[in-house]
């Protein structure tokens, strides 16, 4: 059994929770501790903390060390959100928590946010799975952003980032000065704007049914009030409709009183319920399920996951390839090639794990490269591969770290142009080695993949790959004519050469 301590360092409060994971008793919450401090206004409107917030918070983390060592936890993670992702100074901010708390912290992207989240309410299981059965949509609501997700028959199968955060909105409606009669009508024709353009986007044929609410306080009140204890989390249309309008025509200090929370709260409350009455107006959506969980439980979840000490829930390696898919559809990319790629893709890097050291990780980098592969065309048959690259990095991939969306990126861009020796990245930095590495073969392995359906005509999806030697000997089994693409395979062949020092050449078997 080991225990583990999960930090969220966020927007507008900072957590902790601490919990027992073994494989007999899977995850356990222990204690739960939450700090109210506001960093977010300061990074959305300034670009850094405040002294003063900063000495608080490193105040706050000393103390939460101090919890750790009480529990004598194993191991620890702590994630900073948007408010710390969003500053200017993140390096140094970083750099004086470490020092003053011996606490190390990580920024998460927010598709790395997002998709802990979502991991928080595949813990709970059952009940998580039997919901996306039908067309669902995750409200995923934070203080400097919210996260829309579609799912369709059990499946991811798009994702968007709003600028609608609580505390964003906050700031934004403070700086308006409205008076308080106007707030709500002007809260709903900010958040119709954008989410209109959602709607038309992703919602056109779809059917949702369902709502699932991920934040700190319209959460909160769902699972405790608005529900029947036997059925804890779930409320309907009509439950919520008429919460939404008490909340409309009462004031912060009667809200406040009736369900016992603290006044400054009530505002973003507010907000949160403004969305989760928008969204569930544009989806007419019968249900609405508040799972009450935190990016700590999606923390704890991977790290379990991640150790072998729990049975995988959901198969989230597989959304991360359907949003891909998503993407790519959403750019007029050829499913069938994407697909014909993917499958020649994989089967050279299965066949040759010894040669290039990589894992399962840069295998899905490779399989999403390789349904992304054409994107670019969408803009550009001429500048197919600066196009493409510039799609990648401004499309959100959630699952993908920033990091790893660069490398997919470079991946689709250098299978189209020429390799570049000295790779700067997209913050203006020299590439660090590994990330090199991983973009130089894998555009190695995908470049030889696109060199065998250049037709694109699928005439070598039946292949077989074999090293001999210092060749590797890729047997295409097809009765058709593949002169075209024996006599482009050698330009391609090359770089594959130069990376692995082996020779990649055709053999054709033909079927009788």
């Amino acid at each position: 059994m080991k225990t583990f301590a999960a930090i969220d360092v966020g927007s507008y409060e900072q957590s902790m929770k601490i919990y027992t994971i073994s494989k007999a008793g899977g995850i356990r919450e222990v204690d739960c501790i939450r700090n109210r401090l506001d960093l977010g206004s300061d990074t959305y409107i300034t670009g850094k903390v405040s002294q003063e917030k900063m000495d608080e918070l490193c105040r706050v983390l000393r103390e939460f060390v101090s919890i750790m060592e009480g529990y004598r936890v194993d191991d620890y993670r702590a994630y900073g959100t948007s408010a710390i992702r969003e500053i200017k100074n993140t390096v140094i901010v970083l750099d004086q928590i470490m020092q003053r708390t011996g606490l190390k912290v990580e920024v998460l992207s927010n598709s790395e946010q997002r998709f802990l989240d979502y991991k928080s309410i595949a813990s709970r299981g059952e009940g998580f799975e039997k919901i996306i059965e039908k067309g669902t949509i995750v409200a995923d609501i934070g203080g400097g952003s919210i996260q829309l997700s579609l799912f369709d028959k059990d499946k991811l199968s798009a994702t968007q980032n709003l600028r609608l955060g609580v505390l964003r909105l906050q700031e934004r409606l403070q700086h308006l000065n409205v008076r308080p009669s106007c707030y709500d009508a002007l809260l709903d024709e900010l958040l119709f704007a954008q989410l209109s353009v959602f709607k038309k986007m992703y919602l056109k044929d779809r059917n949702i049914e369902n709502i699932i609410v991920v934040d700190d306080y319209i959460s909160e009140l769902i699972r405790s009030r608005l529900t029947d204890p036997a059925n804890r989390g779930y409320a309907d249309g009509e439950a919520l409709s008429s919460y939404l309008e008490y909340l409309k025509g009462h004031t912060d200090v009667e809200i406040a009183k009736r369900f016992d929370m603290p006044e400054e709260n009530v505002q973003l409350l507010r907000i949160a319920s403004a969305i989760v009455r928008q969204v569930a107006m544009m989806t007419d959506a019968k249900l609405v399920w508040a799972p009450g969980v935190t990016l700590c439980d999606g923390m704890a979840y991977e790290y379990a996951e991640s150790h072998r000490m729990l049975a995988q829930v959901h198969d989230f390696e597989q959304d991360i390839v359907t949003c891909a898919r998503g993407i790519s559809k959403r750019f007029m990319g050829s499913k069938r090639r994407g697909e014909t790629l993917e499958q020649i893709s994989l089967t050279i890097f299965d066949s040759m794990k010894r040669v290039h050291g990589m894992g399962k990780r840069e295998r899905l980098l490779l399989r999403i490269a390789a349904l992304l592969h054409d994107c670019g065309k969408y803009i550009s048959m001429l500048n197919l591969s600066e196009c493409a690259y510039s799609i990648i990095m401004a499309t959100e991939i959630i699952g993908l770290s920033h990091r790893e969306r660069e490398i997919v990126a470079n991946v689709v861009k250098y299978n189209h142009q020429d390799f570049e020796y000295e790779m700067v990245s997209s913050e203006g930095e020299t590439m660090e080695r590994t990330e090199y590495l991983t973009i130089a073969k894998l555009t190695a392995i995908l470049r030889i993949s696109n060199a065998l359906d250049r037709s694109h005509k699928q005439k070598c999806r039946d292949i077989r790959v074999a090293r001999r030697e210092d060749e590797l000997v890729i047997t295409v089994n097809t009765s058709e004519d593949i002169t075209l693409e024996k006599g482009l395979f050698d330009a391609r062949a090359e770089f594959f050469k130069e990376v692995y020092s082996i020779l990649p050449v055709i053999r054709q078997k033909r079927l009788p």
